[in-house]
Order: C-alpha cells, then sequence, then structure tokens
C-alpha cells in the first residue's frame, strides 16, 4: 500500500510517500520519494499576517506539481495539513479552498497540538531504552513543537510560538521565551537527569549530517553549542559556500541550533537522537490507522 503526506510548514512544503508492508501484523514504512519546495511562507504572514498573491500562486503550482507526482506513483489515499503560518494567515480558508478546487487535495489547518501529537505518532521513544524519558523537539518556521514520553506514557505534549522565522523576524519576545522555560523546567524536573532529547526537522538533521556520526548515535548538546558559534560566526553566503547549505537553510539553521539547545538546557537533556522523522512521517502513520480502523469497522 502507498500513502502520502503533505506538509505545508511555514519555510517549505514536504510531499512524502511512503510504501507499508505489513509483517507480522505489524506495519513497516519505508519511503519512496520526499520532495520539499521552500516556499517559505512565514516571511509573509508573520509580518502582514496574510499570504501574498505570489506565494498563494506557488501553494497552488507546488499541490498540483505533487498531484501529479502522486497519480505517477498510484497514490489513492492522502493527507495534507498546514502548520504555524497556515494557522496565522488571515486568508488560510481562501487559499485551502482555492487548493481544494485546483487540485481535488482537501489540506486541513491543524493546531500545534495537534502537531505535536502527530509527531510523536512515529513513537520513537517506545523502542527506546526504558530507563529514560525522551523529549521530542520539533522546530519548524513559526512554532516549536514538544512533546514529552516517560514510563511507557505520554506524559505532556505542548506548542510555542516560537520558530526560526519568527526569531530571525525578531517576533520572539522574551516573555515567550520566558514562558517556555518555566514550562519545561517544571514539567521536567520530576525526571532529572533522566531525561533524552529526540531532535526532528530539517536543521537539526543537516547537523546530524555535518556531525558525520552513525545513525542511532546521539550528539551532545555540547556539539550543538560549538556548531551554534562555528556555523554562526559566518555570513549567510559563507555558511551556503562551506557548508553546502541551501539558501533557505543557511538563515534559519542559527536560530533553530538556538532553540534546541535551550529547550535541551532547561530540561537538563545531554544528548539528543536525530531519526530522521517529522510532521509528514506522522502524518502517514495517522493516516494508516486510520484506514486500518475504518477497515475494521466494516
Amino acid at each position: 500500500m502507498r500513502l502520502a503526506a503533505i506538509d505545508i510548514g511555514s519555510n517549505a512544503a514536504r510531499l512524502l510517500i511512503s510504501e507499508v508492508t505489513v509483517t507480522d501484523n505489524k506495519p513497516e514504512f519505508s519511503k519512496v520519494n520526499l520532495i520539499r519546495v521552500p516556499l517559505r511562507l512565514g516571511f509573509d504572514v508573520f509580518d502582514k499576517k496574510e499570504i501574498s498573491k505570489e506565494k498563494i500562486e506557488m501553494i497552488v503550482n507546488t499541490i498540483k506539481s505533487y498531484k501529479y507526482l502522486l497519480d505517477a506513483y498510484q497514490v489513492k489515499h492522502i493527507k495534507a495539513a498546514a502548520t504555524s503560518a497556515m494557522r496565522d494567515a488571515k486568508n488560510a480558508e481562501e487559499i485551502i479552498s482555492l487548493v481544494y478546487r485546483e487540485t481535488g487535495i482537501r489540506v486541513e489547518v491543524i493546531s500545534g497540538g495537534d502537531e505535536a501529537s502527530l509527531i510523536y505518532e512515529n513513537h520513537i521513544a517506545e523502542n527506546m531504552d526504558k530507563d529514560h524519558a525522551y523529549l521530542y523537539i520539533d522546530v519548524g518556521g513559526g512554532s516549536t513543537e514538544l512533546t514529552f514520553f516517560a514510563d511507557s506514557k505520554l506524559i505532556f505534549k505542548e506548542s510555542f510560538n516560537i520558530g526560526t522565522i519568527r526569531l530571525l523576524k525578531d517576533q520572539v519576545t522574551e516573555e515567550r521565551w520566558e514562558k517556555m522555560k518555566e514550562f519545561i523546567k517544571k514539567e521536567s524536573k520530576p525526571f532529572g537527569d533522566k531525561i533524552v532529547a529526540i531532535g526532528s526537522g530539517g536543521n537539526i538533521n543537516k547537523i546530524f549530517s555535518l556531525s558525520k556520526r552513525k545513525d542511532g548515535k546521539p550528539l551532545p548538546i555540547e556539539l550543538l553549542k560549538d556548531y551554534y558559534k562555528e556555523i554562526g560566526s559566518f555570513s549567510v553566503l559563507d555558511r551556503i559556500r562551506l557548508y553546502k547549505l541551501r539558501e533557505d537553510r543557511a538563515d534559519v539553521i542559527i536560530p533553530a541550533l538556538q532553540i534546541y539547545i535551550n529547550v535541551m538546557r532547561w530540561a537538563d537533556a545531554k544528548e539528543i537522537y536525530v531519526p530522521k522523522i517529522g510532521l509528514a512521517d506522522g502524518l502517514i502513520q495517522h493516516l494508516y490507522y486510520g484506514l486500518v480502523s475504518a477497515k475494521s469497522l466494516i
């Protein structure tokens, strides 16, 4: 069975197509294709509270191209979600209606809480050491989603409007940082030094790639701090040249590191695992289990 997910974020739109195979009643999800288009909606929305005509045309053209790919791959089931930028855009409903008319794909604007839940759908922590507590950190352009898993259960999920594009545009107040800090410290305190982070998002994936660590090995927070100082000492143009970064990655990677480091410090997490999962993966798993549940009710 082939399933697909579209994640329309504040920095980019992603299409993930996955093949699902079931062995001993356990599904396995294999990536068939992943396409990313840097729409950068947050640069419109976080300033003007709406998405410009130029960006609307880019969204429609992107989803149209995704639709052609979905047809080529013969994908019958798809889930599409939009996050922080579309949550804040005054003209979101108009855009969603236009996308549906032009492509037949229905996009759902999801809340920050739903976004955190969908990232948790990947169930990475459930396969890890039970002696630790795990804090999922998903950093996007408009928001950061935190999901905390301990003692084989979900402890909390929370979304904060602190994202890479908001930081670039100097739109994150000290009060907002303080609110996140107080929340993390309060919720994580009972677990002492047992907390390990799990990072998702393109920026932490890039840092992991630069580190040349083997898959499954965590990154220490001290290494993130080193990269923050090193990469941050260069201009955006130099980052593109020296680290082989795309332009739309080179400007957001430093604010992303700032968020990961702060969250880890406040939770007293010394290491972060980077399993290369994100919202699109969670959407596909959510879609799969929804289809299985629907079939079982027939």
